[in-house]
């Protein structure tokens, strides 16, 4: 009977992206101790498209609640339900009281997460965290993986979603695409704040320049980012317009994972797509403004980072403290130009996709 854990997932697209390297890790050394193990992941419902392509995760659960929303009594009513799994232990990823409150009902012999919050009375495996020690999300996420004091691997592994051929031509076909010209794949908008969005005129200086050179473009984002899509795409000139799909609002999240893992190549602000792109294996321009990668990287190898090195940042606020948002503005088209040029040279990487069952098991 294989070993059961279960995990309290994050609430961010990126978040949960980076998750997956823990997955990896528990499961690798399952193997190499001859155990199996079924990981089990409690996590919003908008995460079930990332978690079903994530081979290692046995099962997703809906966590029901609203972001902020207490509900006591349904937490304890989840939590009871969750009993007769048998969980030999739950790791909490999230950082809140409300996060670790449902794993006290789970009743698991061993509740794993970061100090904070007053965490204690709920976790019996509570880990102080060495910032310092550990300045990246994703080790702070495999480390919690591992017995409290244990040094990390040299290298920790990167996420890597999969996908199913059949899921990814239905979903081009659903959204009339085709793969008759190279894809740049572009990510203008961000959930964080306008700090993160790279000008619209500058993604259309880039879009042109692909289009004239015989590409074409897709935008990706939510409904939100619908207004900075159309600012890019009535920046082009008219006779390239027609090469630019607005997709924005149009694609759920797993319609989204599929297209943008045949991209030829991303170019992305600071944001839970980007990490989905660099877990697709896609070759990435990875723009940032107000924040840093010092702390989530795209986790992936053949990406290219851009940022300005001014006094001011990163100083990650939602919109520029001075108004000038000079950290993007001044993060030229053609070093993006430039940057996709390298990443196209280095490129060999292709997306990881398989005909067979969603959950057979692929090494990274």
């Amino acid at each position: 009977m294989s070993r059961r854990i279960l995990i309290v997932g994050p609430s961010w697209v990126g978040d949960m992206v980076m998750a997956q390297a823990l997955f990896i890790s528990l499961q690798k050394e399952a193997r190499e101790a001859g155990t199996p193990l079924a990981i089990d992941v409690l996590a919003p419902a908008w995460s079930r498209p990332l978690l079903v392509r994530m081979p290692e995760v046995r099962r997703a659960i809906d966590l029901p609640f609203r972001h902020g929303e207490l509900n006591l009594r349904g937490r304890y009513r989840l939590g009871h339900s969750l009993r007769k799994e048998g969980y030999e232990q739950v790791i909490v990823l999230p950082n809140s009281f409300k996060s670790a409150l449902l794993t006290l009902f789970v009743r698991s012999g061993r509740r794993t997460g970061w100090r904070g919050e007053s965490r204690g009375l709920l976790l019996n495996d509570v880990r102080d965290l060495d910032e310092k020690a550990m300045p990246l999300m994703v080790q702070r996420f495999v480390a919690l993986g591992r017995p409290a004091g244990e040094a990390l691997p040299a290298s920790l592994p990167r996420p890597r979603l999969v996908t199913q051929a059949d899921d990814v031509q239905a979903a081009l076909d659903a959204l009339g695409l085709n793969q008759a010209r190279p894809v740049l794949a572009i990510c203008p908008g961000a959930e964080f704040g306008d700090a993160k969005q790279w000008p619209a005129e500058h993604y259309a200086s880039v879009c042109a320049d692909r289009i004239a050179a015989g590409w074409q473009v897709w935008i990706l984002g939510s409904v939100k980012d619908g207004p900075v899509a159309t600012q890019v795409r009535n920046g082009l000139p008219a006779s390239a317009q027609p090469w630019c799909q607005d997709l924005t609002g149009r694609t759920s999240l797993a319609q989204a994972i599929d297209i943008m893992s045949v991209a030829t190549a991303v170019v992305s602000n600071d944001s839970g797509l980007m990490h989905v792109a660099a877990a697709l294996g896609r070759p990435i321009v990875a723009l940032y403004g107000s924040t840093s990668a010092d702390f989530t990287p795209p986790l992936a190898d053949n990406v290219q980072l851009l940022a300005i090195d001014i006094a001011c940042r990163p100083c990650f606020e939602r919109t520029c403290p001075l108004q000038h948002k000079r950290c993007l503005v001044d993060l030229a088209p053609t070093l993006a130009l430039r940057a996709l040029d390298q990443v196209l040279v280095q490129t060999n990487a292709s997306p990881i996709t398989v005909a067979g069952e969603p959950n057979a098991f692929c090494e990274s």
